[in-house]
């Protein structure tokens, strides 16, 4: 495995730890919908929430969070219409970026609730 995709991996497991520090439950990893892929799906109270995890050993550059174009939230809210349509959820959803910024021995985890909205 290339070392890009054991970062994303290993940055998807820290945020599972996180959410489910936060309480979170987790519903689904990696649910695949066509072209989509919803990185994790949890609950908190009465809230479906679609998360996108974004993992970076620098933000020298960019804000990791500015990495979800425009294409990435329509696939997300696609994927996540086909999640909620087949189980026939009635709860209301919410969009997180959670982003792992992992260049120290202690990564840096930032949440970022209502990150953007469908449409």
């Amino acid at each position: 495995m290339g070392k890009h995709n054991e970062l994303g991996r290993d940055g998807e497991l820290l945020a599972v730890d996180y959410l489910l520090a936060k309480g979170y439950s987790i519903l689904e990893r990696n649910y695949r919908y066509h072209k989509a892929e919803i990185d994790i799906i949890a609950k908190k109270d009465s809230t479906i929430v679609i998360v996108e995890v974004k993992s970076r050993t620098s933000d020298f550059f960019e804000n990791v969070a500015d990495t979800v174009t425009q294409k990435k939230i329509k696939l997300l809210v696609m994927a996540t219409n086909h999640y909620i349509t087949q189980r026939n959820i009635q709860l209301e959803v919410r969009f997180d970026i959670v982003t792992v910024l992992k260049n120290k021995k202690t990564p840096k985890i930032e949440h970022l609730k209502d990150a953007f909205y469908h449409f």
